[in-house]
């Protein structure tokens, strides 16, 4: 799938006036519009941006507040500058969003390597409440994907993912393999982009299911994620639920 080129997205800027919060910097506002043109899905991964002498002028702002916005998007790795060709939009690694804080490692909280094998994919009427969320009417075919997280050989976290079957059509043939990284897959072979994600974090009681595929007495403590992801048009495309072996499962942090 070919990008846009930079200047293709400077209209998306041309066509918006800013609005400076009270109190609030010039660079913080130029950072939050394009922020928020990631997150609705106007600017995708992969998008060049404008150049920053471009959106200066755009923004009708200095190139110095444009610099110091952009800057700080790298670092929060939504942007990366790719020396030579410009600056363009990060895939976002949601993968690694439950390990924020969190990480499945060893007793000094390092963080390892888990790997993902699909255990289940088929097409089927969705549970009303997945559907409801979906924005879709009840019974409608959707896509299960189920999938196992693995250190090692050992079973320690269980996917359970709901997909419109409008939206990834085929997704369960298992002659189409699916990655580690989902994600890419879904933009990749069906031009979808996954812009951004709304999680919910909790605990809770290993069910039946999953007490069995990581290897726990049912009612054992889990984490729980649950998970919406959006493409362009804050559509949800995937309503996903992580069930997780509470034990080896640290929390590290840093306060300033």
């Amino acid at each position: 799938m070919e990008t846009s080129t930079g200047t293709d997205r400077l209209e998306l800027f041309q066509t918006t006036s800013l609005e400076t919060a009270k109190g609030k910097p010039l660079y913080r506002v130029v950072e939050n519009h394009i922020r928020s043109l990631i997150s609705s899905g106007r600017l995708i991964p992969g998008d060049l941006i404008p150049s920053e002498t471009q959106l200066a002028k755009a923004l009708g702002v200095s190139p110095g507040t444009v610099k110091k916005a952009i800057t700080n998007l790298v670092w929060e790795k939504l942007l990366f500058r790719h020396q030579g060709k410009g600056t363009y939009v990060s895939r976002v690694d949601f993968e690694k969003s439950l390990f924020r804080f969190f990480t499945y490692g060893d007793a000094e909280g390092r963080s390892v390597r888990i790997h993902k094998e699909t255990t289940a994919r088929k097409r089927m009427p969705g549970p009303v409440d997945v559907c409801r969320r979906l924005g879709v009417e009840k019974d409608t075919d959707l896509i299960y994907i189920e999938r196992v997280g693995f250190v090692g050989e050992r079973a320690i976290l269980v996917e359970y993912s709901w997909w419109p079957a409008t939206v990834v059509p085929g997704l369960e043939d298992e002659k189409l393999h699916i990655p580690d990284y989902l994600y890419a897959l879904v933009f990749d072979h069906y031009g979808v982009p996954i812009v951004r994600a709304q999680e919910t974090l909790t605990a809770g009681g290993a069910d039946p299911k999953t007490a069995e595929m990581i290897d726990v007495a049912k009612d054992t403590p889990v984490v729980v994620l649950k998970r919406l992801t959006y493409t362009q048009g804050d559509r949800i495309v995937e309503v996903r639920t992580t069930k997780g072996r509470a034990d080896r499962f640290s929390y590290k942090t840093e306060i300033r």
